[in-house]
């Protein structure tokens, strides 16, 4: 069993931090939760301000008892039977379809948490959720994630139409995303450069007209950059 403390470590003490700063409402910006930017082990991370068309693939660890009862950045406290889980850029609230890779078991989760911030995984889980997906003996497992609610209706063979891209990067300064598009655009990648609702200049390798199609490309991106995801291009 492998236990994500650091990532519990740094989700409390940015918690912490927030109510210090902000009095009783510090997890909303604009409206959303949780869309406020925080910096954890020096990485600065800018949380989503909608989970419109989110696909992700990844590792998903699990944290459990000795965190029962901490206050999670949204402000309630841990509940390791909740169906609940972290994550670095979902809005705080938002509901994730986490189907393992493996076995194919499939579970919904609310996001309630920041972290993991741990290289390569993506997610992590509540005791009871990563009871039910099946992952307590190994203590992460490869799993695909997908928002459920705030996204387009899903095709009959399941998959989600519409517009979709890779994300790759984004940047304050636009002549820094121009540069990476560059970069990019040499490998024959169709890229595009938009300003998204995170006031940043985002680099996105697309479009694919399907959520699937842009799933299929996500393992090849993220082995030259690993925290690579997909979003609609709505």
């Amino acid at each position: 069993m492998r236990l994500c403390g650091i990532c519990l470590v740094a989700c409390a003490a940015l918690a912490v931090c927030l109510l210090t700063a902000c009095g009783k409402t510090p997890h909303h910006s604009g409206g959303v939760p949780g869309s406020r930017p925080y910096t954890v082990k020096g990485k600065t991370y800018y949380p989503l301000k909608s989970a419109h068309g989110f696909v992700e693939e990844g590792l998903a660890s699990w944290y459990g008892p000795g965190f029962h009862g901490r206050r999670t950045a949204s402000g309630e406290r841990y509940d390791q039977e909740d169906m609940t889980a972290a994550h670095k850029i979902l809005p705080l609230g938002t509901r994730v379809r986490v189907t393992n890779a493996k076995n194919k078991r499939s579970i919904v989760v609310r996001i309630n948490d920041r972290g993991p911030f741990v290289d390569n995984r993506v997610i992590d889980l509540s005791h009871r959720a990563a009871v039910d997906l099946g992952i307590i003996g190994h203590g992460t497992a490869w799993v695909h994630i997908r928002t459920e609610g705030d996204v387009p209706n899903l095709a009959p063979d399941g998959d989600i139409s519409g517009a979709f891209y890779v994300q790759v990067g984004a940047f304050g300064v636009r002549k820094n995303a121009v540069k990476l598009r560059d970069i990019l655009t040499k490998t024959g990648d169709s890229v595009r450069i938009d300003y998204g609702t995170n006031r940043l200049w985002n680099v996105q390798i697309g479009p694919w007209p399907d959520s699937d199609g842009a799933a299929a490309n996500l393992a090849r991106i993220k082995a030259l950059y690993p925290h690579a995801f997909v979003v609609s291009g709505d």
